[in-house]
C-alpha cells in the first residue's frame, strides 16, 4: 500500500511526522511488516529523533548551522536564494528515506523517537512524503 504524508513546514527546523505515518500503517491493516517513508524533495530530509525533549531538536539545528552555514562564498548554486545550496547539502548529508518496521500495526519506534521532516529552507514549504507499507 502506498500513501502521502504532507507537511507544511513553518520554515527551517524539525518537525514531527510520527502521528500521520503511524495511521497509514493502521489503515493498511497489514499486521507487520515494514513502513518505507521517502520525502520528494531535495532541500529537505527525514530522520528519526528524540521526540520528548525539544532541546534535542534546537542542538540538531544549530549544529547544522554551523557544519553548513549559509553565505559561503564557494556556493553557485543560489538561485532560490542564499539557503538554496546550503538546503540540498543539509539533505545530502541525513536521509532522504527511512525503513521503520512494524509490529501489530504499530511502528517499531523506541520510547522516546519520533519520526520528522527536517525543514532545511527558511522559508516554510509544503513537503510531500511517500509511505510504503509492506508485509
Amino acid at each position: 500500500m502506498i500513501d502521502h504524508v504532507r507537511v507544511t513546514t513553518r520554515g527551517r527546523g524539525l518537525h514531527e511526522i510520527t502521528r500521520e505515518v503511524q495511521a497509514v500503517v493502521r489503515a493498511s491493516g497489514v499486521d507487520e511488516g515494514l513502513c518505507t517513508v521517502m520525502i520528494r524533495h531535495t532541500s529537505a530530509s527525514l530522520t528519526i529523533q528524540e521526540n520528548a525533549d525539544p532541546s534535542a531538536r534546537h542542538d540538531l539545528e544549530r549544529w547544522m548551522e554551523r557544519h553548513v552555514p549559509e553565505g559561503d562564498p564557494h556556493f553557485t548554486h543560489t538561485a532560490e536564494g542564499p539557503d538554496d545550496m546550503p538546503s540540498h547539502i543539509r539533505a545530502a548529508l541525513t536521509s532522504t528515506t527511512l525503513s521503520i518496521p512494524f509490529e501489530h500495526g504499530a511502528l517499531a519506534l523506541g520510547a522516546w523517537q519520533g519520526v520528522y521532516v527536517w525543514e532545511h529552507r527558511t522559508r516554510g514549504s509544503v513537503r510531500d512524503c511517500v509511505v510504503h507499507v509492506g508485509a
